[in-house]
């Protein structure tokens, strides 16, 4: 069986689209009658909470009340519908190519993962999304309650896969320290630059566009075959 692929989702697979989410932010703060600043601020000040803990009308509860909001039911079944909405409209930017490049990598034999760490709504946008299909497992931080770089939730992915950690590639743009995480549980790790720059400090291997992450697994199964006949333990993990 050719090594499992782990992917991150957001920056690596779709855009971030984070100027896209604070602008629905803003629109939600209008529905629930709070400042559009002041929760675009509180949104960013909780990415944890809302990472591991709240789902999305818990979020706009919460949110609105610290800021002196007191939204009906009405109005937080509303704003959560935004922000739904959003997560439906990113999962459905991801491109042809990057479809693409999945399904080549799954038809040489590579079983495929996610690991994001995503709020409950894309979460359950997920199962509709062009992406699901390419996948045999997703693993998201607010379904399990924990977040990369948390070593515990790469072992989660390779768990679900039925393979050690230190047999899965880690691909990802290097948000949350995402990269390091992987890198201490044993996985081999590559950059992706293709949507954002995010760790430039990364001395690891990186790549531009995901039509170049095929070759990269051939090459790393070529030095990882090398390593292991001559008695060496197999790949590196940078």
């Amino acid at each position: 069986m050719s090594r499992p692929v782990i992917f991150d989702l957001f920056h690596t697979l779709v855009h971030g689209a984070d100027d896209e989410r604070d602008r629905v932010v803003g629109e939600m703060a209008l529905v629930v009658g709070v400042a559009p600043a002041a929760l675009v601020a509180a949104y960013h000040a909780t990415w944890r909470d809302r990472l591991v803990r709240w789902d999305v009308e818990e979020t706009v509860r919460i949110l609105a009340g610290r800021l002196g909001g007191t939204p009906t039911d009405e109005q937080v079944t509303q704003a959560g519908g935004h922000r739904r909405a959003l997560a439906r409209r990113v999962l459905g930017t991801v491109s042809t190519a990057t479809l693409d490049v999945l399904d080549a990598l799954r038809d040489d034999g590579h079983p495929l993962a996610l690991i994001s760490n995503a709020t409950s709504e894309t979460a359950e946008a997920w199962p509709q999304s062009p992406l699901a299909r390419c996948f045999d497992v997703a693993v998201f931080s607010c379904d399990v309650g924990l977040a990369k770089p948390n070593p515990a939730i790469y072992r989660i992915a390779a768990q679900r896969l039925g393979i050690a950690p230190a047999e899965c590639v880690f691909v990802g743009d290097g948000a949350d320290g995402e990269l390091a995480g992987a890198a201490a549980v044993g996985m081999t790790v590559f950059r992706t630059t293709e949507h954002n720059d995010t760790d430039p400090s990364w001395g690891g291997r990186a790549f531009a566009t995901l039509d170049d992450l095929p070759a990269l697994l051939h090459e790393s199964a070529g030095l990882r075959s090398a390593s292991t006949s001559d008695g060496r333990a197999g790949w590196p993990t940078e």
